[in-house]
């Protein structure tokens, strides 16, 4: 098994394990068993909020250490917009979410205890409207709401410590070795689980069904989004015959399934609700990124545009412009983005895209002075701090850089990639303690803790004593010691 297939493998398997158990509802249950669902946000007495939060932190550092993941500011900031329109209408007792972007074209979305949600790039190139979307968005939400996980061990009183156990070790094992082992572990443990859960994941289903539409509704969104996205799925399985998608290969869906969902979304107020224009650029940025080929992706954006319906097409338009970024055709970008902003000019998606064609051709001056205007009217905005800081860099202004990134780095301090590229604007700036301060940030986030305490011991010896930095970098390491200690037992 090569890397690929493992990291493909632990994308399933962490799905497998999650709250994420979709459709696995029998044909007839949808409404029968109503009455007896559990009530909103069981107590789960076996899982502590305080485990479920040390699970999703060695979760989320196995996905930074093993899972290829988008990085890609314009998206995350998308998907942390859609989900935290979502997050006040859902029962949370935990609203501190970490959220992950997994780089699959395939369909697929998680949930994890510890408030970790995660969904494949996939889900963007399958979900046509904003509402489909949202719709598995809410879903997910649902499970976590609803403490699923913890609800499903208290009914497996005797395996559920050693399968919880072996599961973490699994994925942890997996992510530091990089071997099949980890997954060997995850397996072994999960036989006995997976044939004990099925049965009780019927109502837990259910229930995220129910809960999810409430969540869409009372956010504003439409319900409806939820069996439209079913039918795609379902579409999808038949489309594709004995190879299922991979969410339906440990998500199955029946067509009761799709019927029971729109019976019950149709018993909300008919108000379509128009979709936001960013999922459409969004959408269309994913649909370039996993194209065979920057050229097809030309020919299908250039096809999209030709037809009548699709003249006036902003998101077209945008595609086609990305394309043609790719396809380092530069000029044509740059002819449609700047028409693009013409017709709106305070867009961030258009300014901070222009930019990024700027800073293809090496033109610095023009895609910073575009950035700085961008950042004077959203202050902190992480897609445009970001690019321009790239800019900075690419100029050879580490200090510059380092500025934005920290500031970045303060106020989305779960964003691995804000502390790497940190790191590389303090060395260019010749900040040495900065270097080795932000490196102890990444080590630790992807759980290599006593990287970390290197990293921050060779940032201590460089700076004098009583300095207001050296207590920081003091407090820190003791964080990362009790941290330490923790993990040793």
């Amino acid at each position: 098994m090569n890397r690929t297939d493992r990291q493909n493998l632990l994308i399933r398997i962490l799905t497998t394990m999650s709250l994420a158990a979709t459709l696995l509802l029998p044909a007839g249950h949808a409404f029968a068993q109503e009455a007896s669902l559990p009530s909103i946000g069981g107590s789960g007495g076996l899982i502590s909020g305080q485990q479920e939060a040390e699970i999703g932190q060695q979760v989320m550092a196995s996905i930074r250490r093993s899972a290829p993941q988008i990085q890609d500011p314009l998206v995350y900031d998308y998907l942390q917009t859609i989900t935290y329109r979502l997050v006040p209408s859902a029962p949370l007792d935990n609203r501190d979410l970490k959220l992950v972007l997994i780089d699959s074209p395939a369909l697929n979305a998680f949930a994890v205890p510890g408030g970790v949600v995660g969904v494949n790039g996939g889900l963007f190139l399958n979900a046509a409207t904003e509402q489909q979307f949202a719709s598995v968005m809410a879903h997910e939400l649902a499970h976590l709401s609803q403490r699923h996980f913890a609800r499903r061990m208290e009914q497996q009183e005797t395996s559920a410590p050693l399968t919880l156990a072996g599961m973490i070790a699994g994925i942890v094992l997996s992510a530091v070795t990089q071997s099949d082992i980890g997954i060997a572990a995850i397996a072994g443990t999960q036989a006995m689980a997976i044939q004990n859960m099925l049965a009780y994941s019927r109502s837990h289903e259910q229930e995220a069904d129910r809960v999810g539409m409430e969540i869409l509704a009372n956010a504003g969104l439409d319900p409806r989004g939820m069996p439209e996205m079913f039918e795609i799925m379902m579409r999808q399985n038949r489309l594709q015959g004995n190879q299922l998608p991979e969410y339906l290969s440990t998500h199955p869906l029946t067509q009761n399934r799709v019927a029971d969902s729109r019976n019950r979304a149709e018993q909300y107020p008919d108000e379509r609700i128009p979709d936001g224009q960013e999922y459409h650029l969004v959408r269309s940025r994913l649909q370039v990124r996993y194209a065979q080929s920057p050229e097809l992706a030309v020919q299908t954006f250039e096809d999209y545009l030709s037809r009548d319906d699709a003249k006036r097409n902003d998101a077209i338009r945008y595609g086609l412009a990305i394309a043609y970024q790719d396809n380092r055709q530069y000029d044509k970008a740059e002819s449609i983005l700047s028409t693009l902003l013409d017709n709106n000019p305070g867009r961030i998606t258009y300014q901070v895209t222009l930019a990024d064609v700027l800073l293809d051709q090496e033109r610095h001056e023009e895609a910073r002075a575009l950035m700085k205007r961008a950042l004077a009217r959203n202050p902190g905005n992480y897609p445009i701090s970001w690019t321009l800081a790239k800019i900075e860099i690419a100029d050879g202004n580490g200090a510059s850089a380092a500025g934005l990134l920290r500031d970045l780095a303060r106020r989305l301090p779960d964003r691995e990639q804000i502390w790497l590229r940190l790191a590389e604007a303090e060395g260019m700036a010749r900040n040495i303690v900065g270097v080795h301060r932000a490196r102890a940030e990444y080590y630790a986030m992807v759980g290599d803790l006593q990287s970390a305490q290197r990293q921050l011991r060779q940032a201590q010896e460089k700076l004098p004593a009583g300095s207001a930095e050296r207590q920081v970098v003091n407090e820190r390491l003791n964080d990362i010691a009790d941290r330490l200690q923790a993990r040793r037992g």
